[in-house]
Formats: structure tokens, sequence, C-alpha cells
């Protein structure tokens, strides 16, 4: 996802910025600078007045007015290209394509260029990708624009896709959308590498049959099942107690995925000194006490060496259930605790639902899967909620349909943000339609999704549009 600031940055400058940006290469004498940003007071009524020149008087689009309920509503964003003067050059309007809670599907419209700007002063396809990155930051997953037949190629040409025809007051348009990744990059930086590594490594099936891939590995003979996870270590760097509270969160909740009971931990610390690992240890400690005091057995710290930490638990169950014992036609169901708050300086990556919790509300949501006994299970993780989903369809042999509409979410969370996080606890299942699930605690619970024939995600939106998160394999590990 390419940050605003990083695109305006260079829109903002001078003219070999913006040529740069647009990759034109012709004589800088006749280039304007000029710099874009958000509408104002002052600039507003500029920009309304250049849409009815250009859409009114000029191309003769609408009758007297352009305005329409787009502009009244307050979600709505104009940006605005100006000169080094102060003169408004061009605009482009952007927000909600729909009413009510806006679930990450935007519309973008009403460019227009001043008749002075237009041509080779690179105005339009500047205002175009400022209006792609403010999208994007906005946790939009889904942007499209209805645009004239003659700008078709200079949409196409900033990398938007075509969709279909449809008509705009009358006229003939093109359905652009643009392709918003942040699944997919996701996916790719997190999860993509698994299969070709551990494939490659490691003899056997990783985790045993029916449960490759899986949160946690059933240990043969037993009824013990082993999970481990690693703290990624600039993290246990910069925050040593909340990772400390982490490694015991994420592991717990790997178990819960398996509907196992967490009945020990082993940790492993790397540290630059003992006050440092005392830090780790004291999260750790916070954490195993909250969700009922969860034995420490033991385990390995080293200090005077770069930060690191990775936790081992064990739990205990007879019946672990698989990541991977989804089938086509089975509905997907997020249970997730959207209490809480944005963790403290990971604002849309960590989804604080769990340390003000009690323990009485943290041991619910933990034993919901065991209760419910659904077809398949999987924590979600790292790869977010779409990415987790992958991974649980990639190991039943199928996809997904993730309906975006119907996903619980918190009210401080946009739709990218949230489908992308980790999000404290949060658990996907999928099983036969109309299962009722156990109370969860403190938890949300609602059917979001469905599996089917194939492989990746899709999101399905209020229109009934398909539009592609993940799509293919997320790890490569195949078929549990």
């Amino acid at each position: 996802m390419i940050a605003y600031e990083e695109l305006l940055a260079p829109v903002a400058g001078q003219v070999p910025d913006v040529l740069s940006l647009l990759g034109d290469h012709a004589s800088l004498a006749r280039r304007p600078a000029f710099r874009i940003e958000p509408a104002d007071a002052t600039t507003m009524p500029a920009y309304r007045r250049l849409r009815r020149e250009v859409f009114v008087r000029e191309q003769g689009l609408f009758n007297g007015t352009d305005r329409d309920e787009r502009d009244d509503d307050p979600r709505t964003v104009v940006l605005v290209a100006r000169s080094a003067e102060g003169a408004v050059l061009g605009g482009v309007r952007l927000g909600p394509a729909t009413d009510g809670p806006d679930i990450g599907w935007w519309q973008g419209g009403r460019l227009a260029v001043g008749r002075a700007a237009r041509g080779t002063s690179g105005v339009g396809p500047a205002l175009v990708r400022a209006a792609c990155a403010h999208a994007e930051n906005a946790g939009v997953l889904r942007f499209e624009a209805t645009v004239q037949r003659r700008n078709e190629p200079l949409f196409a040409h900033l990398g938007w896709h075509r969709v279909r025809e449809v008509r705009t007051a009358g006229v003939p348009h093109a359905l652009m959308r643009w392709p918003v990744n942040r699944v997919q990059d996701l996916v790719q930086a997190t999860k993509t590498a698994l299969g070709p590594l551990l494939t490659a490594g490691l003899p056997g099936d990783l985790g045993g049959a029916g449960f490759v891939g899986d949160d946690g590995a059933p240990v043969p003979g037993s009824d013990l099942v082993a999970a481990c996870d690693a703290i990624v270590p600039s993290m246990v760097e910069r925050d040593p107690d909340w990772a400390g509270w982490c490694s015991v969160l994420v592991n717990v909740n790997d178990l819960a995925a398996m509907g196992a009971e967490p009945v020990g931990l082993l940790d492993a610390i790397g540290a630059r000194n003992s006050s440092h690992a005392t830090r780790v240890l004291t999260g750790m400690r916070r954490a195993a006490q909250a969700y009922g005091g969860i034995p420490l057995l033991g385990g390995h710290t080293q200090l005077d060496v770069p930060a690191a930490l990775s936790v081992t638990a064990l739990g205990r169950t007879s019946r672990p259930i698989p990541g991977g014992g989804g089938r086509p036609g089975h509905k997907v169901r997020l249970t997730a605790d959207l209490g809480g708050r944005w963790r403290p300086n990971y604002p849309g990556r960590q989804w604080d639902s769990t340390s003000h919790r009690r323990t009485p509300e943290l041991r619910a949501m933990l034993g919901s899967a065991a209760l419910a006994q659904p077809a398949a299970a999987k924590d979600v993780s790292m790869a977010g909620i779409a990415g987790t989903l992958g991974m649980l369809a990639e190991a039943s042999g199928c996809a997904a349909v993730l309906d975006v509409a119907d996903i619980p979410r918190p009210a401080a969370a946009n739709v990218g943000d949230w489908l992308t996080c980790f999000p404290g606890f949060a658990m996907l299942t999928a099983d036969e339609p109309g299962t009722a699930p156990p109370p969860a605690g403190p938890a949300t619970s609602a059917e979001c999704g469905r599996l089917v024939p194939g492989s990746g995600i899709r999101l399905r939106w209020p229109d009934g549009e398909l539009t592609d998160a993940v799509t293919a394999t997320v790890t490569g590990l195949g078929n549990a």
C-alpha cells in the first residue's frame, strides 16, 4: 500500500518531481509547479465552479448543476491541485459508495481540470494517483470510478482495470477499478514462503496427517497438542512487556483453535541485559496469570544478545480440531472480541482486546471452539482475517468467499485495517450451514462467508460483486 504522504511528496514539489511521478520527460519550461491537498473552505467553492464549467457548460452532461447526494455526504473527500500562487487547477472527489457504515467500498468521481492546466501539466494523472493513495490509506479494499471513454486510456495507463461499460448522465462510460492488493501483499510477506521452505527442508507431514500447516501439532500416542510461536524481534526490543504478553496470547489462541486446554508453557528468551529479560518475563507472567494461571514450566534465557522470544505451549484434548477440515458448502464464521482499542504504537496493526479482560472472559473465548467442535478452525494470525481464512481454505482443499458487510468489526477499525491486522482474539471456523455457535464470552460471532471450490479468497460486496483478496493458495503447504 502506498502511503499518502509518500505519493504527495513528489507532487507537492517542483516540476521535475511531478514529471518523474508521471513519467513525462517533455520540456520543463512550460510545466507549472502544483501541489495536491484536501479542499478547505477557501478552495471548495473554486473546485465546484470548475466542475460546473467542465460538466455543465463544456460537456453538457448535466443541466444547471452537477451536484448530487455525494456532495452532501460528510464522508466525501475532495482533493484539489493548486498552483504555486494558490489557484485551483483541478480537483477530484471520493468517498464511500454506500449509505450507512463505511464497508471499504469507495467511488471516485467528478475529476475536473481547468483548461489552462490540461494536457501536459500532469494535473489530472496526479489527482488520480493521489485519490488512489488516499483511498488505500483510509482502508478501502474496493475503489472504482466511472470514466468517460476518452479518458479510459489514461486510467488504464495509471494501472486501473476496466470492469464493464455503464451509462452515466445518459452517456457511455467505463466502470474502472483500481487494484487494491493489500491482503495479497500481506500474505506474500508473511506466509507464501512457507510451503517451498518447509516441504523442501523437513521430512514427513508437518503437523501429522490431517493437520498439515495447522496451528498446533497433536503429539503422537497422547492427548497432547504442542504449539510454538516466535515474536518479531523488533517488538521484543522496543516493547518487551507487551511482547511477553503476546507470546502467551498467540500460543493459547493456537491451542484454542485446536480445541485444546492449555497446561503449560516453555520459553526461550534472548535479551541485551537482565533488566530487558525481566520485562519480557513480567509480561509473560501477567498473561499466564490472566489466562487462569497457566504454569511457566521453564525454558532458556541468554543475555548480551539481540532481542528474541519464542514460546512453546502444551495443551490437552482428546478431539483436536483440524484447520483443514472444511469442505465446499460449509459456512465460515468469525468469532472475535471487538472490545478494546488499537495498541499504542501499533495503530492499524494490533488490536488489543485482551489486556483489559478478566480471566473468566478470556477462558470463555478460549473454550468456544472446543464447545462448538466445528469441522475446521484457525485462530487469526499475522496474515489477518482474510489471509488466515485463505490458510483454512487451502488446508481444506478449496477456496472461500468472504461477505464484507457481514464481518464483525469494531467501530474504531476500518475494513482494510481490520482484515489485515492482528486482532487479539479472533477465530475462524467452518461448519455445516445453520450450526448454532456456543457462547463465547464477550466475543461477537457471525456467519460471514462460505467455502467454495477452487483456490484463493474473494470478497463479496452488497451489490453482489466479487473482488479478489488472495488470488491463489496462501502457504503452498497444500491440502491437510
